[in-house]
């Protein structure tokens, strides 16, 4: 856990509502041993992954059905108390805050496979499964669901974040890959959006509008997704390139060229050098592109061979090949423990994470700035990248008694947002909003849009109970 710093000109907006209780003797009766107050439970669960922090919940109901979420809710509802839904804690952003004190609604229970539908390529589960239990449970079907955010989180919290990761490339994010949802609303209602069919041509798409919603529109139990066929062949490769520019107009090029690659992750030579350190590999120390092919033999030749023509024209050198499925995890593991490594080469700093995205043509001018930038800042980092979609991120290890290095992480975290913005990119490609970027929200949307989200959000939930204090302030 990335413990929360304490600086205080960086706190979110307390404003702690009355928890009666009345409220906390109903939902000890109703849900018994369900239903904890337990100190250490509840800070467990008023916080996530990252550096923020607000007191804790009142009291953890850990829901088993979506009745237990519905009454949970209705409670709630009946004495205008907030609740938290809460899936694994590997959000980001804020999400997870009792910015305005309530309860939390731990799903994690909620973790059964209620459905595969092989034949449509679609399997329906609860909110509470996390991807790698998914994809465990469904491996005897020839199937696979491939959204990987690099942490194991649930299915239920990457709808809520519309999460992508490493084979958004290919597959694209949550957006495209879920079907339809079940959903508890404000007053405690269960409603179902959307069907298994690929298409729908009926009323106002409620399934894209809670999917990215964060928590402040309906709590998820039950989520239909899509699946695909477990390539014929796969294949992985690092290249070592002279710059990250090398590296990217590789990526840049690959991607215009049509080249369906699964994977492609940037790591900057830092990076290299703090996963050399943690995950005892030998790697060469320089900006490195791993990369990750689908397909038949054939076919993951092919694209193999054209990536590595066009990486040869902008130097990359020392292309490795994994083509086992022990090479292939031992690459990935070291590409998803950057995070782990990056703090532990810096003993006792927190890692302040960023997260932008831009249009593939801006992602060289974007990066190559933005490095420069915190190069002068003289800041230790780590930058990691999906680059195949133009999503990077950039980890600023700070010490986190230091309020000085606090303030300049948050001011290159500014300035790289607002570069993004100008280029035609977003705030945040996959994090999610949360508290964190709040106010990059109105720059990107603008105001007339904000308002239209909370013109819906005071709708949908009139006594303002579902995750308060999130997205944008009502």
């Amino acid at each position: 856990m990335n413990a929360p710093t304490a600086a205080a000109h960086l706190l979110p907006q307390i404003a702690l509502r009355d928890v009666p209780q009345a409220l906390i003797d109903a939902l000890q009766a109703r849900f018994g041993a369900q239903c904890s107050l337990a100190q250490a439970v509840r800070e467990q669960h008023g916080r996530d992954e990252g550096s923020l922090q607000a007191p804790p919940p009142s009291a953890v109901v850990f829901a088993e059905s979506t009745q237990d979420v519905a009454d949970a809710v209705k409670l709630a509802s009946d004495y205008d108390v907030p609740v938290i839904p809460y899936g694994a804690g590997s959000s980001l952003e804020g999400h997870l805050l009792a910015v305005q004190g309530g309860i939390s609604i731990d799903v994690s229970r909620m973790s059964r496979v209620l459905s595969v539908n092989a034949e449509d390529l679609t399997v329906t589960v609860q909110p509470g499964i996390t991807r790698k239990a998914l994809n465990e449970a469904i491996k005897d079907t020839g199937l696979f669901f491939p959204i990987d955010p690099g942490a194991d989180a649930s299915i239920g919290g990457m709808c809520a974040t519309r999460a992508s990761g490493t084979n958004a490339v290919r597959y694209g994010t949550m957006r495209e890959n879920v079907l339809a949802l079940e959903v508890v609303t404000a007053s405690g209602e269960v409603i179902r959006t959307g069907t298994r069919a690929k298409k729908s041509s009926a009323g106002y798409d409620l399934t894209r509008l809670m999917v990215g919603s964060e928590g402040t529109l309906g709590v998820m139990t039950e989520i239909t997704v899509r699946l695909y066929p477990l390539p014929e062949a796969v294949s992985a490769a690092i290249c070592s390139f002279p710059s990250i520019e090398a590296a990217v107009r590789t990526t840049i090029q690959t991607i215009q060229l049509g080249v369906p690659i699964a994977r492609v992750e940037l790591i900057d030579h830092h990076t290299v050098r703090m996963v050399n350190a943690h995950s005892k590999l030998g790697l060469r120390e320089e900006p490195m592109l791993l990369m990750e092919f689908h397909g038949s033999p054939a076919s993951v030749k092919e694209q193999a061979e054209t990536v590595q023509d066009i990486a040869s024209e902008f130097g990359g050198q020392a292309f490795e090949w994994a083509s086992t499925p022990e090479e292939r995890t031992r690459l990935w593991t070291a590409r998803h423990n950057a995070y782990f490594a990056a703090v532990q080469s810096r003993p006792g700093c927190r890692a302040i994470s960023t997260d932008t995205c831009v249009p593939i043509s801006r992602l060289a001018d974007c990066l190559l700035e933005s490095v420069d930038e915190v190069e002068a800042s003289g800041l230790p980092y780590f930058l990691v990248g999906h680059v195949g979609d133009g999503n990077f991120h950039f980890g600023y290890l700070i010490d986190p008694n230091s309020p000085e290095e606090r303030a300049t992480a948050e001011g290159l975290n500014h300035t790289l947002v607002a570069r993004a913005l100008s280029m035609g990119g977003t705030c945040t490609g996959e994090h999610g909003v949360g508290i964190h970027k709040m106010g990059f929200l109105l720059d990107e949307a603008g105001a007339g849009a904000v308002d239209m989200m909370r013109t819906i959000k005071r709708a949908l939930d009139p006594k303002n109970i579902l995750n308060p204090g999130k997205i944008f302030a009502l």
